[in-house]
């Protein structure tokens, strides 16, 4: 698409969801009555930020990073809140937005599955009332007949209430075309192939329930990688649960940013020429910066190749962000000898934090020759 086209249409969503006024907060900003931008602004968004599908040998359904709430605790502290948040990959996301509340929020992935599975889940959020109604519908079991009442619930029985809730073929395939449907009104254009990769995603979170492991291709779980249900029960490093579905508050403004149509999904390569330089230029004609840059462990395979680490980094640097602007990424111990400072025991995987001007002037300086260097480097001390 042209720069100019790019650009009005960077424009329309810029006067739809303006930045908050001077004073005041941007995540109560993002919680106003403002209406949500038309489905074909969305669409459009959607296929303007996004590259060309790449491939990735993982289907990438769930985390399997159990640590990934164990920087909850440090983005408080930080005050790391409101603005624009970006990630990687599936739900895990949407925790980190409930505590961040960005304004609003994109998810990039080279993967175009990536964006297929947050229309699923986009469906599943503008058809649940609630935390409960979601799981149900996202696992395809019956919701409690008493569902509206279950906001003051905590997310133990929500699980165990889906735990003790049999599966059934039936409603599964109900709640199915339920999504399926919803996923088609949001006007992005879905080929048939599509549709059947989104009818496989929740096959798969219906069929394994709360079971449901990442997995890669040709390969068989890992043991260590947990599996949903530990994920939405994880807590932070102060023992408290976390998950987007741990709060009925946290999850409500998820759906609330969903319904605006402000969580967008992007096909996009982090090294990539396209994707992330016009996320950044929207969140600049925004005026706000980049509060949080999710890249799970991404940047390891960038590094595998010099020149796309090079072209990540220079895609960092011209995001908008200040001091409090920060990197959350995974380390998994397999890939250097010794245990990382951070790591916490029981954990294969370890959650680090950075701030993006520390990466950025590093890189600058030439500091990052190795992947040791990246996850050893600036780490914020989360103890």
């Amino acid at each position: 698409m042209p720069k100019t086209a790019l650009a009005a249409l960077l424009l329309l969503l810029v006067v739809q969801h303006p930045a908050p006024p001077a004073g005041r907060p941007a995540a109560a900003h993002a919680q106003g009555a403002a209406a949500p931008a038309s489905r074909g602004t969305f669409a459009r968004l959607v296929a303007e930020l996004s590259e060309p599908a790449g491939y990735f040998d993982t289907d990438n359904l769930i985390s399997n990073e159990a640590s990934y709430l164990h920087v909850v605790g440090k983005l408080r502290s930080l005050g790391v809140r409101g603005g624009a948040y970006i990630g990687v990959g599936p739900d895990q996301n949407f925790s980190y937005i409930a505590h961040v509340r960005p304004s609003i929020a994109f998810v990039v992935d080279v993967r175009r599955d990536n964006l297929l599975e947050h229309l699923v889940f986009k469906s599943a959020f503008a058809l649940a009332r609630n935390r409960v109604e979601y799981l149900a519908l996202l696992l395809g079991r019956p919701a409690p007949k008493d569902s509206p009442r279950w906001a003051g619930r905590t997310v133990d029985e929500i699980v165990a209430y889906v735990d003790s809730t049999p599966a059934s073929p039936e409603i599964a395939a109900a709640a199915r075309r339920r999504i399926i449907a919803g996923a088609r009104s949001f006007g992005v254009p879905l080929s048939a192939t599509d549709v059947e990769t989104m009818e496989r995603i929740h096959a798969a979170f219906a069929e394994a329930g709360l079971d449901l492991r990442f997995t890669s291709a040709g390969r068989p779980p890992r043991p260590y990688y947990p599996t949903y249900r530990q994920l939405l029960l994880e807590r932070d490093r102060e023992g408290r649960q976390a998950s987007y579905l741990a709060s009925e508050d946290d999850f409500q403004y998820v759906k609330r940013l969903q319904a605006r149509d402000l969580v967008i999904p992007v096909v996009g390569n982090l090294a990539g020429d396209h994707a992330l330089s016009s996320i950044g230029r929207l969140v600049a004609r925004r005026g706000e910066r980049v509060s949080a840059f999710y890249t799970s462990n991404v940047e390891q395979y960038l590094m595998r190749d010099g020149e796309s680490f090079d072209r990540f980094a220079a895609n960092v640097r011209k995001l908008p962000r200040d001091g409090r602007s920060v990197i959350v990424r995974s380390y998994f111990g397999r890939y250097l000898a010794g245990e990382h400072p951070q790591a916490v025991p029981g954990y294969f995987s370890t959650q680090l934090l950075q701030t993006m001007e520390s990466l950025v002037r590093e890189y600058a300086n030439g500091g990052y020759q190795t992947y040791g260097d990246l996850v050893m480097k600036h780490a914020l001390d989360l103890r």
